[in-house]
């Protein structure tokens, strides 16, 4: 896997370390990055369940009202 280097202020790093609970700044980084694209992903499959019209939560179709 390619690597990437990158400055970030410090006063970030250690605060990330913090709420993460990680002792290390790589491993700090690493857990937010992730957690944000689990978010991510997470908003994209709420988005798709409420842009499926007529279907309930547990996946059936509705009957058409009106």
């Amino acid at each position: 896997m390619a690597k990437v280097d990158i400055s970030l202020d410090a006063e970030l790093v250690v605060e990330a370390m913090a709420l993460a609970g990680v002792g290390s700044p790589q491993d700090a980084v690493e857990a937010v990055v992730r957690d944000y694209i689990a978010r991510g992903h997470r908003t994209e499959a709420r988005v798709q369940l409420q842009d499926q019209p007529g279907r309930d939560a547990d996946g059936v179709s509705r009957p058409p009202q009106g």
